[in-house]
């Protein structure tokens, strides 16, 4: 029985291990096919002329959210909406920008201000898991090294258990947030599709449609690599302990 545990161990420990590089591999693929989809879709212009910042504006307005400002920050990609503070933050790139890529964006962001007017139940979900998964992601910064040390050296498997389960909850939250980004991009485009003011042709929407469809893949790579990750400390812990 203890020869057949190691063996599990064993294979568990290579495929989490290979496991990880093809994700890493996919995810490196998917971010260059994205910033190349957002470089490209940010240099066609919108017919209707409107900045990002206009269009967020007017997002807002249609679904009669008056108390969320639109501002510009800085970097790049560094978009996103603040439910704390009701701002939908967006970088000079897209607050300014009157491109495919500006408007696709600005409608995301002010997807998820629609979802925190509404209450939207994974978006309510999502935020009281923060608290947590801010310890959780502290913890996982300093037990899984320290514990696959301690592992190593004492046989002691407590301190990377708490590891491991701190990137349990991390892994967690990054499936829960998939549902959340899926929506902010299904009611971007549902609003932009029913208006021919901002988004004037099939042609705009399905570039619209596409730019979010590869941003969305980011977080989909991103939460696998976070679940090969675990399941790569999981083996390791397991494979150790027999």
């Amino acid at each position: 029985m203890n020869h057949l545990s190691l063996i599990i161990g064993y294979i568990s420990y290579n495929s989490a291990w290979l496991l990880m590089i093809l994700i890493a591999v996919v995810s490196f693929i998917v971010q260059w096919r994205f910033k190349s989809k957002f470089k490209h879709y940010s240099e066609i212009g919108l017919l209707s002329g409107l900045s990002g910042q206009e269009v967020a504006i007017k997002m807002l307005r249609a679904h009669g959210i008056t108390d969320v400002q639109v501002i510009s920050v800085e970097g790049q990609l560094t978009d996103h909406y603040n439910p704390e503070t009701k701002t939908v933050n967006l970088s000079q790139d897209v607050f300014y920008s009157r491109s495919i890529a500006a408007a696709a964006v600005a409608a995301h962001e002010c997807g998820h201000a629609v979802q925190h007017a509404q209450a939207y139940s994974w978006l309510t979900f999502r935020s009281s898991l923060v608290p947590v998964i801010n310890i959780a992601s502290t913890l996982t910064q300093w037990t899984l090294l320290t514990g696959v040390m301690l592992l190593f050296f004492t046989h002691n498997p407590f301190v990377l258990a708490i590891g491991v389960a701190a990137l349990a909850l991390v892994t967690f939250f990054s499936f829960v947030t998939l549902p959340v980004e899926f929506d902010a991009s299904r009611r971007a485009l549902a609003w932009l599709s029913n208006n021919y003011s901002i988004v004037q042709t099939h042609e705009e929407h399905d570039q619209a449609k596409d730019a979010l469809w590869w941003a969305a893949m980011t977080y989909v790579v991103a939460a696998l690599s976070s679940l090969a990750t675990l399941l790569y400390y999981a083996s390791f812990l397991f494979n150790r302990r027999n």
